[in-house]
């Protein structure tokens, strides 16, 4: 009988199952994820063999749990391979190697059936598929659990970690803002001094923190992009506008060009704005002091390039591409999240441009926004 052939050749197939294991070169099993694994499994497969002879056979649902799946994590069966996965999660394997360790036992079976010349009923085999089934859909389900645990608590803590550098920025700035204010209130300074510069850096701060986080909040929830067509000019003027307050508050020049007044983007203002705002706020944060940042729009066979170049001094070595990951700094002012360039990386693309640097040695980097080009009609003054 079935049971006997595996009781007799239990030691001999689970050393089968492991060199399986060993060819696919994944992670090495643990002795814990064996204890509750194949070795378990073919202990239960041989009960559940032993009570089908007896005379109540369907006692041995509850070993194996019942055909067609049902709740067979309330059999013996069903809790130990759900053990199984959940160690096979934890150690990193995959899905695939939960289905594959029941897949080696069956074809371990099936092989040394053949070998010895052990015939198989068909009763018998229908109760080593039931056993699989149940077994592969505890592991799988329990392991899919385990996944989705882990990746919800990565991304909890990482929404945290966001949560908690922007807290932090916030409270800075206000706080900045708040002494500064204090002090002019008492009369001792006026507004136009450098306590009044204090407060303006403070405030535009937190007005560039929030438009950052806007705009962010925008492309996470996946909010549909709303395309507009406008004046290239009007929207580099609207820029400039902003731009020149923080100018005045770096001690830098800011030099913007002339610009084509029938060229147009077709994009969504806001988002371009916030990208083209953080290339700014970067520029000026960066750039050497009474240094100059230049503000460039012009039109490139079909396409529109928004350039901004600063006198930062060059971009360290090999890190072009790394700057535009979130959270990454890689100048001494760590003010700031390190959020803004991968936030405009990915407005520029929602806007179905690209965003790219150059880096410019010994001098600095230039910025370009790059985006399909679009023209207004003659008379159109928008």
């Amino acid at each position: 009988m079935m049971h006997q052939f595996l009781t007799a050749n239990r030691i001999e197939l689970i050393a089968r199952c492991r060199e399986k294991v060993a060819l696919r070169g994944t992670p090495a099993a643990s002795e814990d994820e064996l204890a509750h694994g194949i070795s378990t499994f073919l202990d239960q497969l041989i009960k559940t063999l032993i009570v089908e002879t007896t005379a109540s056979p369907m006692q041995s649902r509850q070993v194996s749990g019942p055909s067609g799946g049902g709740r067979p994590n309330l059999s013996e069966i069903g809790e130990s391979a759900s053990q199984h996965g959940r160690e096979l999660q934890h150690h990193g394997f995959t899905a695939e190697q939960v289905v594959h360790d029941y897949g080696d036992l069956c074809q371990a079976i099936s092989d040394l059936a053949v070998e010895r010349g052990q015939a198989i009923e068909v009763d018998e085999f229908r109760t080593l598929n039931r056993c699989l089934d149940n077994a592969i859909a505890s592991a799988v389900t329990e392991f899919g659990y385990q996944r989705d645990f882990v990746v919800a608590d990565q991304q909890a803590m990482h929404l945290n970690e966001r949560l908690g550098f922007f807290a932090h920025e916030l409270r800075n700035q206000l706080c900045t803002a708040t002494l500064a204010l204090s002090i002019i209130k008492q009369g001792n300074v006026g507004l136009s001094g450098a306590t009044g510069g204090v407060l303006d850096r403070a405030l535009l701060g937190l007005g560039n923190l929030i438009d950052r986080s806007l705009a962010e909040v925008r492309m996470t929830a996946g909010l549909p992009v709303q395309h507009r067509l406008f004046s290239l000019a009007d929207f580099i003027a609207e820029l400039k506008l902003s731009a020149s307050l923080e100018a005045q508050v770096s001690e830098c020049r800011l030099t913007v060009s002339e610009v084509d007044p029938l060229l147009a983007v077709d994009v969504d203002r806001d988002l371009l704005l916030s990208a083209a705002g953080n290339l700014l706020q970067n520029a000026f944060k960066f750039t050497h002091p009474r240094s100059e940042v230049t503000l460039n729009a012009y039109a490139l066979a079909d396409r529109i390039l928004i350039d901004v170049q600063d006198h930062c001094g060059g971009l360290p070595a090999g890190f072009v591409e790394d700057m535009f990951r979130p959270f990454v700094q890689g100048a001494e002012d760590r003010s700031g999240l390190g959020l803004g360039l991968s936030i405009a990386r990915r407005s520029v693309e929602a806007n179905g441009g690209v965003l790219s640097v150059r880096d410019v040695p010994g001098s600095g980097c230039i910025f370009t926004i790059n985006l399909p080009r679009h023209a207004l009609a003659a008379n159109s003054s928008h």
